[in-house]
């Protein structure tokens, strides 16, 4: 079985674990420019926060993946993207954009479909392992 550990924002992270009762979260990719392609249906998703944090603080279980604009991600998703307002959105997705958008723009953005997403307690987080590079900021693949 192969798994995912995907590198996520930590007000993302905090926005959805205090919704226990989702069954599905919408892992967004900021820049849009490609489908996510690296796990089969079932198989684990785990997030681990950014640096300097750098540990896995939960997971899900991939459904499917898509390119989509980013109104429509909303529209679809709502608060399971991680954000309480489609504004509050589009601010964490650009802060990780490479290009600033025009503000009226509906830039793309890559989703991936988690079910069943799981946050740990803190006591329960897990240090990643040194061979980890510190600057990994996409995700890595793990057997």
């Amino acid at each position: 079985m192969k798994l995912w550990v995907g590198v996520t924002d930590g007000d993302w992270y905090r926005f959805l674990s205090q919704r226990p009762h989702l069954d599905e979260v919408n892992f967004w990719q900021p820049g849009g420019n490609r489908a996510f392609n690296a796990l089969s249906p079932g198989e684990l998703f785990l997030f681990k926060l950014h640096y300097p944090e750098n540990v896995i603080v939960g997971g899900g279980f991939f459904a499917t993946s898509s390119i989509l604009p980013c109104s429509l991600a909303w529209e679809t998703f709502g608060e399971k993207n991680g954000a309480s307002t489609f504004a509050e959105m589009r601010r964490r997705v650009e802060k990780y954009r490479r290009s600033s958008p025009d503000p009226h723009e509906d830039y793309k953005i890559g989703c991936i479909i988690l079910e069943q997403p799981f946050f740990l307690d803190r006591s329960a987080w897990i240090n990643v392992p040194s061979s980890f590079a510190k600057n990994i900021f996409k995700g890595r693949p793990t057997t």
